[in-house]
């Protein structure tokens, strides 16, 4: 007997909780590159990406090629008792990517909260300071710290507190809702001098372009600026590249544009196409700070998901990804551009294929429309089309779709999107 959807939501509701939340009732059976199908049968075009872990597309053969010779030989031993030589080839791998020219070390973990923990933790072990500045509209987890280093309340930090101390909040430059650059260093410096001194303070951590806040860009010379700030007053600077990461920019890490060395860089999502992930890699004299049996867990490192990332690396160095992500996010905002007169598009923010789009009202900055960013999301489903939305304002159609698709699949999707949206503002 098929399985319904609706059946499917009504036994979720009853067996799962709400705080657990899901944008769509639909239950996936099965996926291909940029493609689901339900347990239904109804196929979907994949513009969400599983939130930006499947870069390298649905169920890609090499890498479910590389899992299966895996799984012959064993699924887990625990790297701290008997380790493997996948582990060290990986993080090999990422020490030499990751950008800066000092030497690396690597850990892996299993999800991005557990590798922004492990960071924070590091750079509390190495500097002996608590303090850490994050940055507003940002996203770190939901974890205790995670919650605490994320800068948006609404759903994330609602009812869970009290959180961890000593960690403070800066705003991001985001010239669009009126916060320059230098007014979001000098709200920095006031930090310094109101709040903490910067003599407390371990790390930095920021989002080159911020996720669930909206895809906000911090600029080259942000970046720059924040790296001369902590150089000066001997605090790391970690950035958190868990989204943008593995060619989602259009280039390999989005730290790269800034041509900076971060202290840590935080790992996840698509380093291992769609297995639990995740890393911290750093320099070798900051990730030798903790001592022995500080870092770790039972499941950190999964053999299996180091498989799948090793895949990973190849099939982006193979199918030219980095460079396909700049050709795909040049074609989504030419897509966008065909739609500009329309009163609700505000800003199209783009860093490779990390592609943005604010809906507001009446073309105004200031009004956020995130009724008709929900409404669409829901209208783009039903016509075939997952589509995402974030930023604080709830008003951001956010792109992420596998950098695997191909430009007929990539037209119709956008079709989708533009046909629901004239549809949604004819019927108000």
């Amino acid at each position: 007997m098929m399985l319904k959807n609706m059946e499917l939501q009504a036994r979720r509701e009853q067996a799962v909780p709400a705080g657990v939340a899901t944008m769509l009732p639909i239950f996936a059976a099965k996926a291909k590159n940029a493609e689901i199908w339900d347990v239904e049968g109804k196929r979907y075009i994949d513009f969400a990406g599983g939130i930006a872990v499947v870069n390298t597309g649905h169920n890609h053969p090499k890498i479910t090629g590389a899992v299966k010779a895996q799984l012959e030989c064993f699924s887990h031993t625990c790297f701290q008792i008997t380790p493997y030589a996948n582990y060290i080839e990986l993080a090999e791998k990422l020490n030499d990517l990751v950008p800066g020219d000092s030497p690396k070390q690597t850990i892996f973990l299993s999800t991005g909260a557990e590798a922004v923990e492990n960071a924070i933790k590091i750079a509390r072990a190495h500097t002996g300071r608590p303090g850490i500045i994050a940055f507003s509209g940002g996203f770190h987890g939901r974890t205790m710290m995670g919650m605490a280093l994320t800068g948006k309340v609404v759903p994330y930090k609602v009812g869970f507190g009290p959180f961890p101390s000593d960690v403070f909040h800066a705003p991001f430059p985001n010239d669009y809702q009126g916060c320059s650059e230098d007014q979001a260093l000098a709200a920095l410096d006031g930090i310094f001098a109101s709040d903490i001194d910067p003599a407390r303070v371990a790390a930095m951590i920021i989002e080159p372009v911020q996720g669930e806040g909206g895809f906000n860009i911090a600029s080259p010379r942000f970046l720059q600026a924040l790296r001369q700030k902590c150089d000066q007053h001997g605090i790391l600077l970690i950035m958190d590249e868990i989204q943008t990461g593995f060619a989602r920019t259009g280039r390999m890490f989005a730290t790269e544009y800034a041509d900076i060395e971060p202290d840590m860089i935080t790992l996840a999502k698509s380093l291992a196409g769609g297995f639990p992930l995740s890393a911290v890699t750093g320099r070798k004299d900051v990730m030798q700070s903790a001592k022995p049996g500080g870092l770790g867990g039972t499941y950190a490192g999964s053999p299996i998901a180091i498989a799948a990332a090793l895949a990973v690396l190849e099939v982006i160095e193979q199918e030219k990804l980095v460079e396909r992500s700049q050709i795909l996010g040049e074609m989504i905002v030419g897509h966008l551009k065909q739609m500009s007169e329309l009163s609700c598009m505000g800003e199209v923010r783009q860093l490779g294929a990390m592609v943005a789009l604010e809906l507001i009202k009446d073309n105004d900055p200031m009004q956020a429309d995130a009724d008709l960013a929900k409404a669409l999301v829901q209208a783009a489903a039903k016509a075939g089309l997952i589509l995402l939305s974030c930023g604080t304002r709830g008003n951001v159609i956010r792109f992420l779709a596998p950098l695997t698709i191909s430009d007929d699949l990539l037209a119709e999707g956008m079709t989708i999107l533009s046909g629901c949206l004239m549809q949604i503002l004819d019927g108000r």
